[in-house]
């Protein structure tokens, strides 16, 4: 694809184009855009680097990719790159990466008013960090492109950048062994969207005001660490055929039912906000996390059986656990179970842990959850006599959730991270 007739700088339109200075351009070469708008869509084809000057802007015109890289080595920086065109089959970006562009860096740039924000296509070894890129709010979410897509790609590193006003932050489809840390993702549908990729870390990363904040699904071998899920709706961290991963000190406050997305308020059946939600994933390692003030503090269902879940510290959520199995799961690992808000019990000799367990369900729980409308006899003298049997006669509690292990307080380098 070559630039597009009348490419300009109306800053000075009588010099050089930059689409011509950049095809005159060497490996190794610097163009330097000037302050203007500079008009057209833009095709790097040799590993150069393409540094803006303050108020330096490609605008697309509406029309195709911004600036598409097709070479090795690239390096793009301090731009305002906007107005691509808004075709999403055609995978629109205001930067297009293509699989020959290995180890590129896109560094500290502006994008706005693009289809997708950069869409990097089955690429090796690039970083993508420290930009800015913000969607259409006036678009419906479906209309809308990713902030950063990744497909295909190895190695790369999405660091340091600010995502708002896409659909979603970054998406990840099949790609392997790559690293997003320290992102801040706001006001999209999901934050971090995971679909069948392996050996990747998502470490240190904000998301706040989005439909659900790390959506993870048909993916393996993740490492989640030191994340913040922040009065996200419907999903703080959801797991969807999620195996062999670590999920690991993470906080997840606030997390409620979208009212914009669900009509009748949360009290309908399904409706309520989810800190995490782990559906028919298996073999996981969960510990450490700080779930807390949301309406359900995790949701287990679909076989979510036979992960390892310790250490966590479930606070102040309306349904601690909610999950309806078959056979009992034992939450503790080596003496060492979860700390619960509303546990009631003592701890004699000290050691910081419970001496009685903590079961969070118990039958009513699960009637109330297959008939909500039931809720109008929470306080009524039947349920009340139901909850006391099921104490005095543990035989007719259900199989679900047991701590045996209960910790009296949350571990102390968790508290720290709050």
């Amino acid at each position: 694809m070559g630039a597009l007739a009348g490419d300009a700088l109306e800053a000075n339109p009588d010099r050089t184009s930059l689409q011509t200075r950049i095809m005159q351009a060497r490996d190794g070469d610097t163009v330097r855009v000037e302050p203007g708008i500079h008009r057209g869509n833009f095709v790097i084809e040799a590993g150069i680097r393409l540094l803006g000057e303050r108020g330096a802007v490609l605008d697309g015109r509406g029309q195709g990719d911004v600036l598409r890289i097709r070479a090795p080595g690239v390096l793009v920086q301090g731009l305002e790159i906007r107005n691509s065109g808004h075709d999403l089959t055609a995978m629109n970006a205001g930067i297009f990466v293509e699989p020959e562009a290995r180890d590129i860096e896109i560094r500290d740039n502006f994008l706005t008013g693009n289809a997708f924000g950069i869409w990097l296509d089955a690429c090796a070894g690039p970083t993508v960090s420290g930009n800015r890129i913000q969607g259409e709010a006036a678009r419906r979410s479906q209309d809308r492109g990713n902030g950063i897509h990744l497909y295909a790609v190895t190695g790369g590193l999405i660091a340091g950048n600010e995502i708002w006003e896409t659909r979603d932050g970054i998406y990840i489809d099949t790609s392997q062994d790559n690293r997003l840390q320290d992102n801040v993702l706001h006001d999209l549908r999901y934050g971090v969207h995971y679909m069948y990729s392996y050996n990747n870390e998502v470490t240190g990363n904000h998301s706040y005001r989005t439909r659900t904040g790390y959506a993870l699904m048909q993916s393996r071998h993740l490492t989640v660490t030191g994340n913040r899920s922040e009065d996200d709706n419907n999903y703080g961290i959801l797991l969807n055929y999620i195996t062999y991963s670590t999920i690991a000190g993470n906080a997840v406050t606030g997390t409620k039912q979208g009212q914009a997305y669900v009509t009748g308020g949360a009290d309908i059946l399904g409706a309520e906000g989810k800190a995490l939600f782990i559906y028919n994933s298996a073999f996981n390692e969960i510990t450490g996390n700080r779930l807390q003030g949301a309406d359900i503090g995790v949701h287990l269902t679909a076989g979510s059986e036979d992960n390892r879940i310790y250490g966590n510290a479930f606070v102040g959520n309306r349904v601690q656990v909610k999950y309806v199995a078959t056979r009992q799961q034992e939450w503790s690992e080596q003496g060492r179970g979860n700390y619960w808000s509303d546990y009631i019990g003592w701890d004699l000799d000290s050691d910081g842990v419970g001496d009685r367990p903590y079961e969070p369900n118990d039958a009513v729980d699960k009637l109330l959850w297959k008939y909500p409308i039931a809720r109008v006899l929470m306080n009524s003298p039947a349920v009340e006599t139901l909850r006391w049997v099921q104490q005095q006669f543990p035989v007719l509690r259900p199989q679900g959730v047991r701590d045996s292990y209960p910790l009296m307080h949350p571990a102390r380098w968790q508290e720290a991270r709050r």
